[in-house]
């Protein structure tokens, strides 16, 4: 989606390294070489901080993931770190972050974020993060686009006032192995008319991909190319990078919204919202007809029910038994 070529990428939750793995495959994949994208990271859990410099190292990605494991909110190890993109999984809905402590940290510019949940306060870390002309892709729990419990709505109305946010994408449900929770994909843009895309200042793109993907199994969901591609390839569509390939709203799936059409909505940031529903295909019968017809039928329906019942009741009695009426 956010296409990392070159530049410095964070992850502040950075886990075992996957997202940096991931990002240095995709430059691999364009024809790019490893060395022209910077890695920035943080892990709290020791034993996850130590398998992500193993996992970076035998692949032969250099990354500064600091001296030591660290929490990225109460011990920032890259404080004056300005990224060309942030890439994260941050842990959902994260009640225990002792926020408390931090009331008023200078992360904070649109609102102090709930001691209850660090979904916003993750956000903000992010774009505290983000250079001036930076981008952030990030995955969060669905409550993050409608929530409004202890201020939330408020922080995000702020950050939707000030222009940020590019994309939002409704993913489907059962993805990951380890929460069956739905979960959302939120894309920030610092400056949405730099040069490299088209001007998008005052827009947002909403994804609404919860069709999309196939079971693998009773319990987990995958994406295949094709759908990953439909994706990524309306976001590059919208922001206008994608050569002889125009962008159009999609009812039931993508809509291009204004930032006023979102004021409307309360400032709600789910996709559903905004898409519509999907259009229905013209079989080409007019409703009147089609009407007429379908309710003749379900009238010969109706009356066929009324005879089968008479006909069990019927044979029943035949043989000594007898329904109640009712």
């Amino acid at each position: 989606m956010i296409e990392p070529y070159n530049g410095r990428v964070y992850d502040p939750c950075c886990g075992s390294g996957g997202m940096f793995v991931q990002s240095e495959e995709f430059i691999l994949a364009q024809g790019g070489r490893i060395g022209d994208l910077s890695v920035f990271g943080q892990e709290s859990n020791p034993t996850t901080w130590r398998l992500a410099k193993m996992n970076l190292a035998i692949r032969g990605i250099e990354a500064n993931l600091g001296e030591k494991h660290a929490d990225s909110f109460h011990e920032d190890l890259h404080p004056d770190l300005k990224s060309d993109f942030v890439l994260a999984n941050p842990p959902f809905n994260d009640s225990d972050w002792r926020g408390d402590l931090l009331r008023d940290d200078v992360r904070w510019r649109f609102g102090v974020p709930p001691t209850g949940n660090a979904n916003f306060a993750w956000v903000q870390h992010f774009i505290h993060h983000l250079s001036p002309v930076g981008v952030a892709g990030f995955v969060l729990a669905n409550g993050s686009m409608s929530s409004n419990q202890s201020g939330e709505g408020e922080i995000r109305k702020a950050i939707i006032e000030a222009d940020l946010v590019d994309c939002m994408i409704a993913m489907p449900g059962q993805l990951f192995y380890s929460t069956q929770i739905p979960v959302c994909l939120w894309f920030i843009a610092r400056d949405k008319h730099n040069g490299k895309f088209r001007d998008r200042s005052g827009e947002t793109l909403f994804i609404d991909a919860r069709k999309l993907g196939t079971m693998m199994d009773r319990v987990h969901r995958m994406l295949s190319d094709e759908d990953i591609a439909k994706i990524a390839g309306t976001y590059h569509a919208w922001r206008g990078e994608a050569e002889g390939v125009e962008y159009e709203d999609v009812p039931g799936f993508c809509k291009s919204a204004t930032t006023e059409e979102i004021r409307e909505h309360g400032h709600i940031l789910t996709p559903g919202r905004y898409v519509g529903a999907e259009e229905v295909e013209d079989d080409g019968e007019p409703f009147e007809e089609k009407m007429a017809r379908l309710t003749t039928t379900l009238n010969q329906q109706f009356a066929e029910s009324r005879r089968l019942e008479e006909e069990i009741r019927k044979n029943l009695k035949s043989i000594g038994f007898e329904l109640n009426p009712d």
